[in-house]
């Protein structure tokens, strides 16, 4: 990524998230993905009072430390005895449950910022990048049984196909599943690197130039998978429009088709069951400075809705 430190990761849309938020002093929130906390030291310093929330455990502990230096810094009007945030290990297909649990039962914002932090990408241990040699190992959730190799190698050619092109939409699910087959019989995939050139022996003779690495939605499909992302940002989304209270706000931020696929479906059921208004017709993006700083913005989406 551009113009950021290796490792640390620049949160996207950060201005348009807290102002779609409307924070306000006194108020809590719930960041539903915390990370590295960009977004909810942002909600702190607007004087609002947040629930971050993170399955990675280590996500979780920088949180909480970027946070205590947030609330400690010489000039925070927050400075003080009580801390304006609680941060926990949770994964957000239990919002309900976590919310109610801390006393959020009724917050003024949820905030969901989707996909994985720069921190976990950068960590061949996590084995989420192609472009680092680790095992394939992808869990998000290390308490999570099922990795990306035993999905390689156990499942069958047609389960591989339909986890491809339900989960990325890869147009070439059908070879690459096939030579995953293929290879697998002369020993295991084990590694990164050797499903990534799976992937582009068979993107070299079959697909035009493209500017997406060959590999990039085969990963996506498998992080999808093996962290059932799709199960449960359906119930997160879902729980969070019935958490807020009237006139709270929702922001979801997606960085792919699938994502916002599950997101506008939740936020337009919550509209015909009038639970919701929807306040992005369309989904808002990156601004062009924004996207050069930080590539990772330029698939961003962001929707907007408000509890009636």
């Amino acid at each position: 990524m551009s113009n950021h430190k290796k490792g640390k990761h620049v949160p996207v849309l950060t201005k348009e998230a807290i102002q779609g938020l409307n924070v306000q002093k006194g108020k809590q929130y719930i960041d539903a993905t915390v990370g590295d906390a960009g977004h909810a030291t942002r909600i702190i310093k607007k004087g609002g009072l947040v629930l971050a929330i993170d399955w990675d455990p280590g996500a979780v502990k920088r949180a909480k430390q970027r946070l205590k230096e947030v609330c400690l810094a010489p000039n925070q009007v927050l400075r003080g005895p009580t801390q304006p945030f609680i941060c926990v290990v949770g994964n957000f297909k239990n919002l309900a449950k976590i919310a109610g649990k801390y006393g959020f039962g009724h917050p003024a914002g949820i905030l969901f910022d989707l996909g994985v932090s720069s921190p976990q990408l950068e960590d061949p241990k996590r084995g989420l990048s192609f472009t680092k040699e680790g095992p394939l190992d992808m869990r998000l959730d290390p308490s999570l049984k099922r990795t990306a190799k035993d999905l390689i190698n156990e499942l069958s050619q047609e389960e591989l196909y339909e986890i491809f092109t339900r989960n990325a939409q890869e147009e070439l699910a059908r070879p690459i599943s096939k030579a995953i087959v293929r290879a697998r019989r002369l020993k295991p995939v084990a590694t990164t690197v050797e499903l990534a050139e799976i992937v582009r022996g068979v993107a070299a003779t079959r697909r035009g130039r493209s500017k997406l690495h060959p590999a990039t939605k085969v990963f996506l499909a498998l992080r999808i998978e093996v962290n059932e992302e799709t199960a449960n940002l359906k119930e997160g989304v879902f729980q969070a429009i019935d958490l807020l209270r009237p006139e709270g706000r929702l922001v979801v931020i997606s960085f792919h088709e699938t994502e916002d696929r599950i997101v506008k479906h939740a936020l337009r059921k919550g509209l015909r069951e009038k639970k919701l208004t929807i306040l992005t017709r369309k989904p808002m993006t990156a601004s062009m400075p924004e996207r050069t700083r930080n590539p990772r913005a330029r698939s961003a989406k962001l929707r907007i809705a408000e509890r009636l």
